[in-house]
């Protein structure tokens, strides 16, 4: 049975798939479409640690952001920066503040 999925995955699962007896279709993105491939994978693994909250979830989003830095020729060090001056601005999410409505 064929099943689509048409989004970027880990680059050991076609092996895995073979491994399992069925046959990976792929192709690589490259540029502008791979850049485009991992914001979306982002978004993805964003909703999958949503809803579960598992550190395996959150794993996979670090594992995505890690791979758009590296994309990028950035670094951890960078987003850090980035969070600090945002926070130093706007303060962090230590206090869970919840903003109702502005009236």
């Amino acid at each position: 049975m064929t099943r689509e999925y048409d989004k970027l995955v880990r680059d050991d699962v076609p092996r895995i798939i073979r491994e399992s007896g069925e046959t990976p279709v792929v192709h690589v993105a490259e540029g502008d479409a791979f850049d485009r491939r991992l914001r979306e994978k982002l978004v993805e693994e964003a909703e999958e640690f949503a809803e579960s909250g598992t550190v395996e979830e959150l794993a996979d989003v670090f594992a995505v952001v890690d791979a758009i830095l590296a994309r990028r020729d950035e670094d951890w060090e960078t987003v850090e920066t980035a969070a600090r001056e945002k926070a130093a601005e706007r303060g962090g999410f230590e206090d869970g503040v919840v903003l109702e409505r502005v009236e």
